[in-house]
C-alpha cells in the first residue's frame, strides 16, 4: 500500500497539458529529508535545461522525507511525485521497481537520493544510451575518468571492491561489459523492463536488472561518487547479509543451480542427522528408530536453509505451515525407501550404521529434490489465473 502526492498542477486545458518528460528519474529514499531539497535544486540547474524530465520519489522513510519533498517540489519546474510504501517490501531495490511501474518516460534513470550521484550526468546518460542504441547505460567508477572518491573509509572501500569481484565472478557472462555492478546509477529504456519479473532485496537493484533482464546492449559512462550532502550510510551489516541471500537466489534461480544448491544444503543437513543418530545409538537405542527420530534434526535444518536461500522468491504461493508439513512429509517420506536400503547395506555389506545412513541419504537426493520443487514450491493449479484475473478487476 503506497500513499501518492504529487506537485499542484494549475487547471489547464487540456491540450496544454505538457507531454511525459523525456526521462523520469526514480529515486529510492529512506529518512533523507536532509538531502531531496539539495537534490531536487541540482536536478533543476542541471537537467530542464538539457533533457525535459520528471522525477519520482519512491519513500520509505520514517521521518518526514514525503513532506519535505512535497515542500520543495513547489519551486521545480517539472512533476515531481512522492509515493510512500507503508510497506518496503525488497528495501530501496523495492522501492526502484515501484518507481519503474509509475515512470511515463522512455528513459529511466535510478539514483540515491543522498546527492551522491551527480544529476548533472543525467543528460550523458540518456544521451550515451541513444548513441549507442544501448539498452542500459551504467554510470561507473570503475572506467578511466570514474572515481569512488566519495566511499568514506578504506573499510567501505574494501566491502565495494570485494562485492564486485565476488558478484563478476558469479555471473561473468550476464555481467560482460558491466564494470561496476554494484553502482545504484543507471538509465534504462523503460520498454526493456518487465517489472514483475524483479525481485529485489536490498538495495542492489542494477545486479537484479542485470542478471533477471539484461538488455543485450549495454554501455557505460565514468563518474565520480561525490561525498554525501547529510546523513549517514544506509549501508549496515544487515545489508551485507541481504545483499549476499541475493546472490544466493539470483545463482539459483535455474534449476540445474538450484539443484546444486539443494545438495549443498542438504549435505549441511548430514552434521545435524548424523550427530544426532551418534548421540542416540550412543545411548543404546536401535539404530533404525534413531535414524528416524534424529532424521527430523536433518530435515529442520535443511528447510530453514532451503526456505532462505533457494526457495525465498516462491515462498508466497503456500503459507508456511502448508510448505513446512509439506516438506517435513516428503523428507520423511523417503525413509519408506531409506530404512530397507540402510538395513541392506548393514546386514548384507557389513557397512557400519553411520556410513549406511550416508550413502542412503545421497541415494535418495535427486527424488527429494524434484519433489520438493514440485510438491513445495510450485504454484498451485490455478493460482496464477486467479490472482491474475483479480489484479485485472
Amino acid at each position: 500500500m503506497s500513499q501518492e502526492y504529487t506537485t499542484p498542477v494549475p487547471d489547464v486545458e487540456a491540450s496544454e497539458v505538457p507531454e511525459p518528460g523525456a526521462v523520469t528519474i526514480v529515486v529510492p529514499t529512506f529518512n533523507e529529508s536532509a538531502n531531496v531539497r539539495e537534490l531536487l535544486r541540482q536536478i533543476t540547474q542541471s537537467v530542464p535545461s538539457r533533457l525535459p524530465c520528471e522525477v519520482v520519489f519512491v519513500d520509505d522513510s520514517t521521518d518526514d522525507t514525503p513532506e519535505v519533498v512535497e515542500e520543495a517540489a513547489r519551486d521545480c519546474p517539472f512533476p515531481v511525485t512522492v509515493l510512500h510504501r507503508r510497506e518496503p517490501v525488497g528495501g530501496l531495490g523495492g522501492a526502484v521497481v515501484e518507481g519503474i511501474k509509475a515512470a511515463t518516460s522512455d528513459w529511466i534513470v535510478v539514483m540515491d537520493g543522498d546527492c551522491q550521484h551527480p544529476p548533472s550526468l543525467v543528460p550523458e546518460l540518456v544521451a550515451t544510451g541513444e548513441r549507442s542504441n544501448a539498452g542500459l547505460v551504467v554510470a561507473s567508477r570503475y572506467i578511466k575518468g570514474g572515481s569512488r572518491a566519495g566511499l568514506a573509509g578504506s573499510y567501505r572501500v574494501a566491502v565495494s571492491r570485494g562485492a564486485t569481484w565476488l558478484t563478476k565472478s558469479l555471473f561473468p557472462r550476464r555481467l560482460h561489459g558491466i564494470s561496476d555492478p554494484m553502482s545504484g546509477f543507471f538509465a534504462i529504456r523503460r520498454s526493456l523492463v518487465t517489472a514483475e519479473v524483479l525481485q529485489p532485496l536490498g538495495y542492489k537493484i542494477l545486479l537484479e536488472l542485470a542478471v533477471r533482464s539484461r538488455p543485450r546492449e549495454v554501455s557505460e559512462v565514468p563518474f565520480v561518487f561525490q561525498d554525501r550532502f547529510a546523513g549517514e550510510s544506509k549501508s549496515t551489516a544487515q545489508e551485507g547479509f541481504r545483499f549476499l541471500r541475493h546472490l544466493v537466489g539470483l545463482r539459483s534461480a535455474s534449476p540445474v543451480a538450484r539443484m546444486v544448491g539443494f545438495g549443498l544444503i542438504g549435505a549441511t543437513g548430514f552434521v545435524p542427522n548424523l550427530l544426532g543418530l551418534y548421540v542416540l545409538t550412543a545411548l543404546g537405542m536401535h539404530y533404525l528408530p534413531a535414524e528416524i527420530v534424529a532424521n527430523q534434526l536433518g530435515v529442520a535444518w535443511n528447510f530453514l536453509l532451503i526456505e532462505h536461500l533457494l526457495f525465498r522468491d516462491r515462498r508466497r504461493h503456500r503459507r508456511l505451515w502448508d510448505r513446512a508439513g509439506r516438506f517435513a512429509l516428503l523428507a520423511n517420506a523417503d525413509l519408506v525407501l531409506r530404512i530397507p536400503l540402510i538395513a541392506l547395506f548393514v546386514h548384507r555389506f557389513g557397512m557400519g550404521a553411520l556410513s549406511a545412513t550416508a550413502l542412503a541419504l545421497v541415494t535418495t537426493f535427486v527424488l527429494r529434490f524434484a519433489g520438493t520443487e514440485a510438491l513445495v514450491y510450485l504454484p498451485r493449479r490455478g493460482l496464477r489465473g486467479s490472482r491474475t484475473a483479480r489484479r485485472g478487476a
